[in-house]
Formats: structure tokens, sequence, C-alpha cells
């Protein structure tokens, strides 16, 4: 019975501090998220390992960014987002399930493989977590993209979004982009200059907006063609 008993006790004790974990870990997560509602994000994982490969590689720490207001970045860019990453962002709540089945389905059949990330996810990922892909990540990304929908508006998503994203070697955001490939700000991109921005995202250190491949510039073609249809917040 006193063995019993000791072991009763210890398993109360191991789900007292389980549940305590969880109840830190809701609370923190959930404050994070709310306040980046309002303040924005001075800096994310990926800018710290790109700093920490640059400084290896001998190019310096420099991080170029430039956070642009939602009502002043191009009406252009946010289209051309929406066309390029998800043409149903102002419709899903964080997961775009024909997107997701689609990627499945190509992937199963044995074409180039692609995934079925939502701006929300993506956004989720850029901000709260670590770049390295595995299935801890995405069971982080998939429970921050819950909050960010529940917390944040659409518009908040999108300017956070078109803000953080790695856009060049060193350069973070749409501004840095616009500044350094076209040598003016994202608040005055043409619908061409705005849809080879988000062309290049998949890999914006090997693609460059200013001298797009062939490849490029057909994404780039596709994005402007269906620009007009995509619905911004």
């Amino acid at each position: 019975m006193a063995t019993k008993r000791k072991r009763r006790k210890k398993r109360n004790v191991y789900l007292k501090w389980t549940l305590r974990i969880l109840c830190y870990f809701f609370a923190i997560t959930i404050s994070w998220v709310i306040l980046l509602r309002f303040i924005n994000p001075p800096i994310t994982w990926l800018m710290v390992q790109r700093g920490i490969e640059r400084k290896t590689d001998g190019k310096g720490r420099e991080i170029t960014k430039k956070w642009i207001r939602y009502g002043d970045l191009s009406d252009n860019l946010k289209r051309a987002a929406i066309a390029g990453e998800d043409a149903r962002f102002m419709e899903h709540w964080g997961f775009d399930r024909e997107a997701i089945a689609d990627a499945y389905q190509r992937n199963k059949d044995g074409g180039r493989l692609r995934g079925g990330s939502t701006i929300s996810q993506q956004t989720a990922k850029n901000v709260f977590l670590w770049p390295h892909r595995s299935w801890v990540r995405k069971g982080f990304e998939t429970y921050f993209t819950i909050l960010i929908e529940l917390f944040w508006s659409k518009k908040r998503i999108l300017e956070v979004y078109l803000n953080v994203i790695e856009t060049g070697d060193g350069l973070y955001g749409a501004e840095a982009a616009a500044q350094h490939y076209f040598g003016k700000s994202a608040r005055s991109l043409t619908k061409r200059q705005a849809a080879l921005i988000i062309a290049v995202l998949p890999n914006p250190r090997r693609w460059s907006p200013a001298k797009p491949t062939a490849f490029i510039n057909r994404k780039a073609n596709t994005i402007v063609r269906y620009m007009g249809h995509s619905k911004i917040p």
C-alpha cells in the first residue's frame, strides 16, 4: 500500500508540474502574440542566423531593413503577395486546405516538391520560430498560426509578412528590397516590380528581382496576370 501511495504521489507531482509548465507556455506565447499585434518585431531568428552566416563568410553581420506601415505599402505589392503566395488569404483562417491537398498530391505523384504554406503560416514561422524544418517546428508553426489568426487582423498579418520576409542577402522586408533593387520606396512599386520581388521569395539569395531569369520572368508574369483578382484587406 505504501508503495502504491508513493507511486500515486509521484504521478500527481509530475501531473502538477506538467500542468504548470503548460499554463506558463500558453500564458507566455499568447501574451507574446498579443504584444506583437501592436509592436513591430525588431528581429527574427532567421535574421540572427543569416547574420552569423554572413559573419562566418567574412561579409559582416549587416541587416538592412526598414518598417513600412500597412497603409503606406503599395497596393501592387499587397496584391502581388496574395497572388503569388496565397490566393485564398482573405478566405481561410490560416490554413488553405485546397493548397495543402494539391501540394500533397503533386509530391505524391513525384512532381517538384512544393509546400502549401499560407501567408499566415509563413508569418508565424518567420516571426516566432527558428528556420530549420522539422515536425516539431511544424507543430509550433500550426499553433502560432492559429494564434495570429485569432489575435491579429488580416491587415496586421500581411503587414508583418511584407516587413520581415527575406528579400535578398542581408535584406529583409519589402522596403529594403525596393530600395536595393529598384532605387525607390515600397510605397511606389509598379505591378511588375512588386511581382518580381514576390517571384524570388522561394530563394531570394539565389535570384534577383533586378536581374530575373527566364523562370522568374514567367513567374512574375503569372503573378501580374492574377493580381487583378486578388482581394486585399
